[in-house]
């Protein structure tokens, strides 16, 4: 029966110490790669032990709407063999396309072993001093500005209700218009953190209100950020 390791990958290029020595222990039991992104997590496992033989693996790339991914991993599964899925950054499974490999690993009665590595969503949390009770992963939010800010409000609306901490993620060069709308369109009195280049050097975390920020509006513009939002 195959063994499923999820692999988790680094945030930041330069920090190899978020990464535990079991993971390469993990990568080296496969045969088989399943990569969101097969150049960056060549040179992931390249980072994290130089004396790797890369091309003993056989290697598959993991898009959202290609059959034959799925149509190889079960294959690959059917031939005993162990396998690594591996996201571009993070870990596999959570806000990623290897989700759904993950999904036919279980109905296949694989073994899946989740390992541990940096998060983004959890690491902000963490960090955050917001609800850690109660939260929900709310991803990208509508790029058209009437549609983001309607949802905006709605999300804000449900977590004051249920005093819920939401999560959200944006495409690096929409921090700023993503930020605005957050400063234009929510409470004073509403939390948000701003996490920026978790792991990194140039890692920050701030929490405080949304009044707090018009004061001193940070510049996020192609910066890997998670914002965390808590209406009071």
């Amino acid at each position: 029966m195959s063994n499923v390791y999820l692999i988790p990958s680094l945030l930041a290029q330069e920090a190899t110490e978020t990464i535990p020595a079991y993971v390469l222990k993990a990568v080296e039991a496969c045969t088989v790669i399943f990569a969101e992104n097969e150049r960056t997590a060549r040179r992931f496992l390249k980072k994290i032990n130089k004396d790797i033989v890369i091309d003993r693996f056989e290697w598959f790339s993991i898009h959202n709407r290609e059959e034959a991914e799925t149509i190889n991993f079960r294959q690959k599964i059917k031939e005993n063999k162990n396998i690594a899925i591996i996201s571009e950054a993070g870990c596999p499974g959570v806000a990623d396309p290897g989700q759904k490999l993950v999904s036919i690993a279980q109905e296949m009665n694989c073994t899946v072993k989740p390992l541990v590595g940096p998060n983004a969503i959890l690491l902000a949390l963490m960090a955050s001093g917001l609800n850690g009770q109660q939260f929900e992963f709310c991803g990208y939010l509508p790029v058209e500005n009437e549609k983001r800010v309607k949802k905006i409000k709605e999300l804000e609306t449900g977590s004051a209700k249920n005093h819920c901490t939401k999560i959200f993620i944006e495409t690096p060069y929409r921090n700023d218009q993503l930020l605005d709308a957050f400063l234009n369109h929510c409470k004073p009195s509403s939390r948000l953190c701003i996490a920026a280049n978790l792991t990194a050097p140039q890692e920050r975390i701030k929490t405080q209100s949304i009044a707090d920020w018009k004061k001193n509006k940070p510049q996020l513009n192609k910066q890997p950020v998670m914002f965390l939002l808590l209406a009071q």
